[in-house]
């Protein structure tokens, strides 16, 4: 124990360098914010009426930071997705989504609601998965699930 400086494994250490490299390659950026909307619409299933719900959503229960909180992340994937060449017009789009997000959310506790509803993350990478599918059809990635057997 004498010759080691950190109660890390270097294993551990190696993969969050690796995540915290930023890439700039489109495969990279997918995966980026493909993990962005999952946390912000998807995190965790709401039992009974199996509907996931997000941090968006968590967030709004904080009045006013929540909600700047949740567009500053919304803003992080249109930056992803200036950094990636898309057009004015998707960029605005998407901007649009995350303020109605963040409008919608100013209403205290109320504004939950409507955003469980409103999902601007997930509109949002549609639009950035339409772009990357159509320019960079190379970072498309295949999730190969197993059928069902009948």
């Amino acid at each position: 124990m004498a010759g080691r400086t950190s109660r890390i494994d270097p294993e551990t250490v190696s993969r969050f360098a690796e995540v915290l490299a930023l890439k700039d390659d489109p495969a990279s950026v997918r995966r980026r914010v493909e993990a962005l909307e999952h946390l912000m619409e998807g995190l965790v299933t709401l039992p009974g009426i199996n509907r996931k719900i997000g941090l968006d959503v968590i967030l709004d229960l904080v009045p006013i930071a929540g909600d700047a909180v949740a567009a500053a992340m919304g803003a992080y994937m249109i930056w992803e997705a200036r950094n990636l060449g898309m057009s004015r017009w998707q960029m605005t789009r998407m901007a649009t989504n995350v303020g109605i997000d963040f409008g919608l959310g100013l209403i205290p506790f109320v504004g939950a609601i409507p955003d469980f509803f409103f999902r601007s993350n997930t509109r949002n990478l549609k639009i950035i998965k339409r772009h990357l599918d159509k320019h960079h059809p190379s970072s498309v990635l295949i999730d190969a699930k197993p059928r069902a057997k009948s």
